[in-house]
């Protein structure tokens, strides 16, 4: 059942108290999702007071598609700044099986492209092609290492992309808890992921998100060009896509106030209505971050 936080018994700050009221928007199209049957799950954090403003079955591992793959960037980011990775390390597309239904690299007449290349096309356009290079280059190991060093037990990268999936596949790519995503992205902008080499690095790649159409859709940001926005918003994100499946978590701080966010829904996509429903939810929390941070 979705509820705020438990913490309504302390006096929160002007600022924090104000934007709990504000999330009764929020609350109420994820309610209504749930009572039509979707798997909801929602939690934001304020990154100054470090209150839990809003939370709703938080703690529940779903399926996060392409979300999953932070983790992954997170041990690549890592790898080079120890030496272990080289950043300009030719990949092939040829090395890894192709994946047809999404990506750009498969559109690119460049067979083969530098490992910092691939990390950039994996955090912009979740593209299947580089994460799947890049993760056969690092190793599901390394990767599953960095989760738990990163006290992340709820979260898990659990197989590559690929267009079908067989009885002998992973169901999903990742699965993870709003809670832990919400933390980890806090995490990241305030240095504490690795080191702050390391945060920061990564923190540029999803800074270059082009994916701004579920809860980034209410900041007006330029999709293709938001890293240095006129009206100071610092916004960075990963969305997660699937059949059903529709995921996001980011930072988004105004002059008011940083937020950390992360949203799940999984639901049934029978119609198109089914999916815009879902859509709707993830842009009327953003609208209501938005009044949080302005």
């Amino acid at each position: 059942m979705l509820r705020r936080s438990q913490s309504a018994g302390r006096r929160l700050p002007r600022r924090a108290a104000a934007g709990r009221r504000s999330f009764v928007s929020t609350l109420r199209s994820l309610e209504t999702l749930a009572d039509a049957g979707a798997q909801v799950s929602v939690h934001v954090v304020d990154l100054d007071s470090h209150v839990h403003v809003l939370a709703g079955d938080d703690h529940v591992t779903m399926p996060i598609a392409g979300l999953g793959i932070v983790p992954l960037l997170i041990e690549v980011a890592a790898g080079f700044a120890d030496g272990s990775l080289d950043e300009l390390e030719i990949a092939e597309r040829t090395a890894v099986e192709p994946v047809t239904t999404a990506g750009l690299w498969r559109h690119l007449h460049a067979p083969a492209l530098p490992l910092e290349d691939l990390a950039v096309l994996a955090a912009t356009s979740g593209d299947p092609i580089a994460v799947n290079t890049l993760l056969q280059r690092v190793g599901h190991e390394r990767v599953s290492a960095r989760i738990e060093s990163l006290g992340l037990r709820r979260t898990a990268l659990l197989d590559r992309f690929r267009d079908e999936r067989g009885p002998d596949d992973a169901p999903h790519v990742a699965v993870g808890s709003t809670r832990e995503l919400a933390g980890l992205f806090s995490a990241l902008v305030n240095s504490q992921v690795v080191d702050p080499a390391v945060s920061a690095q990564v923190a540029e790649w999803l800074s270059l998100n082009h994916d701004l159409s579920l809860v980034a859709a209410s900041t007006g940001l330029d999709p293709f060009a938001h890293e240095h926005d006129a009206h100071g918003l610092l916004f960075i994100n990963k969305t997660g896509r699937d059949r059903g499946v529709r995921a996001e978590a980011g930072v988004l701080a105004g002059p008011r106030a940083g937020i950390a966010y992360s949203l799940i829904v999984c639901f049934d996509d029978l119609s198109i209505t089914h999916r815009l429903r879902a859509h709707d939810a993830f842009r009327v929390l953003g609208v209501e971050l938005m009044e949080y941070t302005h």
